[in-house]
């Protein structure tokens, strides 16, 4: 009889990982699930992290990261996302976006952060924390960061004033709240040491001195080699990528929580080299920020359990309440006292504090900090005299004191973060629309061209109390539109002022309807990272229209949606707004329905619907209600001239522009 033969080696790996956690299909899990909660959110219209921080909560009762990874490995993966997550961040903080707010800017990341940090460990001190905790917990939940930040401006979309604010003190404070943590738990530990003092500030000046030194070899050489070419397009994402997460291992190599301030200054530092592009780069990390926070949010939500937040939640109840209620509107109010933040402003920035993936990082830390601390305390008693022992020992109990209460905070930031995302991200949308900063469901329309045909779709949208802008570089055209009591900016639309400071608040939409189809072009996708590409339109190009020839018609890929059904060319529009069309709303009854409105005007072009109060942008593939909308339609007007077949074509210089 033949002996039995061994399992072959495939089977016996897949029988052993059978037995224990399978970190491939907890990633797996936690990737999709990360992807469909945003998707979710987004559907719904609430805060992603809400759905994030849920479902990581259910996924830790099937599998606790910790027993996956090891809490070591997971939190050095942690701040290696946290530091992608600021650099990405940062890459958008430009000087020229504090023009008109730059005190503000700076009370809040200072003034506003030091009141905060007072009161919230007051806030602490009222809920029963040990006095070192409570300094702790407040030097962490200063922070807010792009996390939390971010995902509710895209919902909300303030003005650009706000939004400028809300960014950079979300940015700049990450790393200030996880530094001055760090010098904290430093203290604590030295305490009653000799030179407890000295080595504090010796640790904050060599942080400051690692963190700009590094940032700004490391951020001019980058633009030095981005602009001398000497990268390649395909690899700039890659390097700047790895380049990052190089600094926030290296940074905190040489000094403890350095790494988050490093990445910071260098992502501000590239932003504010002249001449270097970066958008192909800030593309790539946004879509990375995506994927990350998601990751982070569920796997260390993953990280408590019921028992947990049942132990804490009376008192994360009264903490939450005193932050919001005292702690955020107290210092907001009076660090930015005597600035050119307006009352209206001010009142926005006092609700608006969330806090996000830093707090949470930074507070999962500190529990295994103090408890190792404890034990090298402990291990340095032997070979003292007895009265220097016993106050070594004693200083070592209350490290492993402090490192079980520390072991509480997890639940209750978790709290804290869950409650501020919650309550900020449901409500504040009201306020910032009772204050005229913003809109919930923003609806307006950002046309290029002040054309008479835009002029009297701007006309008929402002009557009905839906916010337009036009943009135009020439006056001329301008000054009929301002006539007609339209708001204007008179600037090139693919200028860097366009992209970059137009005030976008109320606005949910973008029209390209210049008389320079590949500026449509371009503004449509430029545009599509502000309103998203289902709604960044342009006017169907002269050289796509009809029996266009293969050779002359632009890739749909390089254009923006074809707008309005059926979609005109330019040409088209002016030459019926000449022989006397109109722009005209008309609703849609069961006496008068859809079919009724086409054949009274066949040659009709439906720009825009209008249902339950909602305005959108009508395109070729638009399904149309028969009843019980309004449609705002160019049709033909009292005294139209019948149209002919074929419009004139526009001429073309010689370098190829539309004139």
């Amino acid at each position: 009889m033949l002996p039995a033969l061994p399992a072959p080696p495939a089977l016996s790996a897949a029988a052993s990982a059978s037995a224990g956690p399978d970190p491939a299909a907890y990633l797996a899990v936690v990737l999709l699930v990360a992807v469909l909660c945003q998707w979710l959110a987004w559907a719904l219209r609430v805060p992603s992290l809400l759905l994030l921080l849920i479902a990581g909560f259910a996924l830790g009762h099937w599998q606790r990261p910790d027993e996956i990874f090891g809490p070591d490995p997971l939190f050095a993966a942690v701040t290696v996302a946290v530091g992608i997550i600021l650099f990405e961040g940062s890459l958008s903080l430009r000087f020229s976006d504090l023009r008109g707010i730059s005190t503000p800017v700076r009370r809040l990341c200072t003034t506003v952060a030091l009141l905060a940090w007072i009161l919230i460990t007051g806030a602490a001190l009222l809920i029963g924390l040990d006095p070192a905790l409570a300094v702790l917990v407040g030097a962490i939940l200063i922070v807010t960061g792009p996390t939390v930040i971010n995902p509710i401006l895209r919902q909300l979309r303030p003005t650009r004033r706000v939004s400028s604010m809300l960014r950079w003190e979300g940015i700049v404070v990450d790393p200030i709240g996880a530094i001055l943590a760090v010098l904290v738990y430093q203290v604590i530990v030295a305490f009653g040491s000799e030179g407890t003092v000295a080595l504090v500030v010796g640790n904050l000046a060599t942080t400051l001195a690692i963190s700009f030194g590094i940032a700004g070899v490391v951020g001019f050489s980058l633009g030095y080699l981005v602009r001398r070419h000497l990268v390649p397009d395909f690899l700039q994402a890659v390097l700047f990528l790895g380049v990052a997460i190089a600094v926030v291992v290296i940074s905190n190599r040489l000094a403890a929580e350095s790494g988050l301030l490093t990445v910071t200054v260098l992502g501000i530092v590239l932003a504010n080299q002249p001449g270097l592009q970066l958008q192909q780069i800030r593309e790539f990390k946004e879509h990375l920020q995506v994927l990350l926070v998601g990751v982070l949010f569920i796997v260390l939500a993953g990280r408590i359990t019921t028992g947990d937040i049942v132990d804490v939640l009376p008192r994360a109840a009264l903490f939450l309440a005193l932050l919001i209620l005292l702690a955020r509107p107290v210092s907001t109010f009076l660090g930015l006292a005597n600035t050119s933040a307006t009352r209206r402003e001010r009142l926005l920035l006092a609700f608006m504090a969330p806090r996000g993936i830093v707090a949470a990082a930074v507070t999962s830390v500190f529990a295994l900090k103090f408890d190792a601390a404890s034990t090298r305390v402990r291990e340095t008693a032997p070979g003292l005299d007895d009265g220097s022992a016993e106050e070594v020992l004693a200083h070592a109990d209350a490290l492993a004191r402090l490192a079980e209460q520390a072991e509480a905070l997890v639940p209750l930031v978790f709290l804290v973060i869950v409650g501020t995302v919650t309550i900020y991200g449901l409500g504040v949308g009201r306020l910032a629309e009772r204050l005229g900063l913003a809109t919930s469901r923003p609806q307006g329309i950002l046309f290029a061209g002040a054309s008479p045909w835009t002029i009297s779709a701007a006309t008929l949208l402002t009557e009905l109390d839906i916010p337009t802008l036009i943009v135009d570089p020439d006056f001329r055209r301008l000054q009929r539109a301002r006539m007609a009591g339209l708001t204007t900016v008179r600037t090139n639309i693919v200028s860097e002022f366009a992209v970059d400071r137009l005030e976008l608040a109320g606005l949910g939409s973008f029209i390209g309807a210049t008389n320079d189809d590949s500026a449509n072009a371009t503004a449509a996708r430029e545009f599509a990272h502000i309103f998203g590409k289902n709604n960044s339109f342009q006017l169907t190009p002269a050289d796509a229209a009809g029996d266009a020839k293969p050779t002359k018609a632009p890739p749909e890929r390089l254009l923006g949606r074809r707008v309005f059904d059926p979609a005109p060319t330019l040409d088209e529009l002016e030459q019926r707004t000449a022989g006397g069309h109109v722009v005209k709303k008309t609703k849609l009854t069961d006496d008068f329905t859809l079919e009724d409105f086409r054949a009274r005007y066949p040659e009709a072009i439906i720009m825009f619907v209008i249902k339950a109060g909602r305005l959108s942008v009508v395109t070729a593939s638009t399904t149309l209600p028969t009843t019980g909308v309004a449609l705002i339609a160019m049709v033909p007007g009292k005294q139209a001239t019948p149209r002919t077949e074929a419009a004139p074509a526009r001429a073309e210089s010689r370098d190829g522009a539309r004139t």
